[in-house]
């Protein structure tokens, strides 16, 4: 197997690092110090801007909307070095929600959304975490035809909880559910009529928001209906969220076992202990793990190669294990930090609850492995 990526692949990657070498992880206050509330009012805009110039925006976009063509594994090698240093940009929903109009939108859509989004001017979002954050995100929002629109445009019903960057984007996509038992898309303009918008906080001290619709009018340019739309782009967005947990876990690594080779104990290094040692080498595996199943995942979904089970297989696998190894490798960290790790002037505390939001945005390892046993009973392997 050639694990080796593109040239074009490793150049988005060089410079995402170029750019991103600039961010601070711990450059706004600690969400352990704003007591509940957002830890800054706005995403990073000067990052944005610089991502912006880079082409980091229209990494998937067409060359027709100024952007480089390129496909998953190349945002995923972007979004790994974002999760490194904690970039507070919507850089994975952001390009996630402009492929998904590239993809299935329609003209008018495409011609009104996406050059603009290229360039950073505009700002997408996905609500995709459903009324509680547990359920089903397209089973929380209802969509009916609207009888008073000539045009054939739509109305929604419905609560979305935990949408990230809602108040910062100029338009969400919102997932829903037809009367026919179809999945469809809706692009909504932040604070049209019929939207409403109440702030949540994150772990990570981010700006969340519950996303309110009472008879939300939605225009038929602005409904994406093609089967199989939203499947994509929750695929895209868990895979995406997989490689922000990979980045985020490595510099947790990297961290830990520079903390380790300088903290001495009984005249010695801890990392030269065996009890240290051994968890380290643990996490290491976590992480190793994390990777192959992050690329096998963004590779089916480039590549729209066939496989042995479909591509929401080898997603759900991937969803195991940046769950469970975000999650081990923060615990180690702050154990082998000790008290150190809790510090608010250290960032490995910052680390630990953008972990935690990556854990609960990927939802429960449970959940998948049953997902995943339903999917081996409906394609027996052999």
């Amino acid at each position: 197997m050639d694990f080796t990526f593109s040239e074009e692949q490793q150049a988005a990657a060089e410079a995402a690092r170029g750019v991103l070498a600039q961010v601070a992880p711990d450059g706004v206050p600690s969400p352990a110090l704003t007591q509940g509330r957002p830890v800054a009012d706005d995403l990073d805009r000067t990052l944005w801007a610089r991502l912006a110039d880079a082409d980091l925006l229209s990494l998937l976009l067409a060359e027709e909307y100024g952007g480089a063509g390129l496909d998953a594994v190349a945002l995923c090698l972007v979004l790994r070095e974002a999760g490194r240093v904690l970039a507070r940009v919507p850089l994975l929903e952001h390009s996630a929600a402009a492929a998904a109009v590239q993809a299935d939108g329609g003209p008018d859509l495409r011609s009104a959304l996406l050059a603009r989004a290229g360039r950073g001017e505009t700002v997408l979002t996905v609500a995709a975490h459903g009324r509680t954050g547990h359920d089903a995100a397209e089973l929380a929002v209802t969509a009916r035809r609207d009888g008073a629109d000539p045009d054939g445009g739509w109305l929604l019903d419905g609560v979305q909880t935990a949408v990230p960057w809602a108040f910062e984007a100029d338009f969400l996509l919102v997932p829903a559910r037809t009367g026919d038992d179809r999945s469809v898309l809706a692009v909504l303009a932040r604070g049209q009529e019929g939207t409403a918008l109440a702030p949540q906080v994150s772990t990570t001290g981010e700006r969340l928001g519950e996303l309110r619709l009472d008879a939300a009018r939605v225009a038929a340019r602005d409904m994406i209906t093609a089967d199989g739309a939203w499947d994509r782009l929750r695929a895209l967005l868990t895979t995406g969220t997989c490689a922000l947990a990979l980045g985020l876990g490595e510099r947790v690594l990297d961290m830990t076992s520079a903390y380790a080779g300088k903290r001495e104990q009984f005249g010695h290094p801890i990392a030269t202990f065996q009890a240290v040692a051994v968890q380290a080498a643990d996490r290491y595996v976590d992480l190793r793990a994390m990777e192959v199943t992050l690329w096998q995942a963004a590779w089916r979904i480039a590549s729209g190669a066939p496989g042995a089970l479909p591509v929401s297989g080898d997603v759900a696998v991937a969803k195991i294990w940046a769950s469970e190894g975000v999650r081990r490798l923060v615990q180690t960290a702050q154990h082998l930090h000790g008290g150190f790790g809790a510090d608010v002037d250290y960032p490995l505390h910052r680390y630990h609850a953008w972990a935690k939001h990556l854990e609960l945005s990927l939802g429960p390892a449970a959940a998948h492995e049953e997902a995943l046993g339903d999917l081996l009973a409906a394609h027996p392997l052999g």
